[in-house]
């Protein structure tokens, strides 16, 4: 492929109902096909809603919050592999013959993850991601955090994911840089998106890798985006790398084309990546030592 176009979907399926989630987004990615996408990307949490039990912001200790009955009754629900509602992208996505990403609490060891399935024209998934930075502050807390990043292949196109706050820590697409991804997809649900876009085109130009956004759009949310590694030209003179900007409240599909022969090109010529870091100065970055001012309780 010389291009690489993704459908971000603008849409905030905010109750939990699997069928009715499921039917929308179906229509999302028929919509998506006809207008030339190679792939869907849904925002987080899509097919079940980002719906958490009350009983989770409770004082309750964390034991007794997972023999609730609300709380069981959340994992029970919780996606699997053999889940209808993914099943049905799965065959959507050959009937059409495009790619998917879509979303949702999947079932953990003892609690919800935090999910994004990568599915390819044939409809096989080539990737399931569990969200590693789950937002302990709140009351993701109580969902079971991934423990690693990983990269598939798509079309030749080597993907990478991350998950809404998964894209706050640097780490997170810089282990993808180094395992081969070209281009980063982020599901996404949360608001105040400044700082996050910047965030996001800082990841895209220090790893030179592609990275598109997709989140639901409302007031203080939205802003579904794209951006390009490339921050200069052949002569160093700075470009803009925004490839896709989404506005805050509009529905809908906002589609992102990559240049992959001059990402590629770039990637081959420029400093930015893995092309000169210092790992040996890096060890306190495996440190899992936390120190004031960022102890928390």
């Amino acid at each position: 492929m010389k291009t690489f176009t993704v459908a971000t979907v603008q849409f905030n399926c905010s109750i939990p109902d699997q069928k009715l989630n499921t039917e929308i987004g179906l229509r999302y990615v028929q919509e998506a096909k006809s207008l030339g996408a190679d792939m869907v990307l849904f925002p987080e949490c899509w097919i079940t809603s980002y719906a958490i039990p009350d009983i989770v912001d409770t004082n309750l200790p964390q034991e007794e919050i997972e023999n609730h009955p609300d709380f069981k009754a959340w994992y029970e629900v919780a996606l699997d592999e053999n889940s209808a509602a993914l099943q049905s992208f799965r065959d959507i996505a050959r009937e059409l013959s495009i790619g998917i990403v879509i979303t949702g609490f999947t079932k953990g060891v003892k609690r919800p993850q935090n999910s994004a399935f990568v599915i390819d024209r044939n409809g096989g998934v080539l990737l399931k991601y569990s969200k590693v930075h789950t937002c302990d502050f709140g009351s993701e807390r109580m969902v079971e955090c991934g423990t690693g990043f990983h990269v598939c292949e798509f079309d030749g196109v080597k993907i990478g994911i991350m998950i809404c706050y998964d894209r706050e820590y640097p780490e997170s697409a810089r282990v993808l840089m180094l395992k081969g991804a070209e281009i980063i997809l982020v599901p996404n649900d949360c608001g105040t998106m400044q700082p996050r876009l910047q965030a996001l085109s800082t990841r895209a130009y220090e790893n030179m890798v592609g990275i598109a956004m997709a989140n639901p759009p409302g007031e203080n949310a939205g802003c579904s985006c794209a951006f390009s590694p490339i921050v200069w030209d052949h002569s160093g003179k700075a470009v803009e790398n925004t490839i896709m900007l989404a506005d805050h409240m509009t529905e809908g599909i906002f589609l992102a084309t990559f240049d992959l022969e001059q990402l590629r090109d770039y990637r081959s010529r420029e400093m930015m990546g893995n092309t000169f870091r210092k790992v040996k100065a890096y060890k306190d970055l495996l440190s899992d030592r936390v120190e004031e001012p960022f102890i928390r309780e």
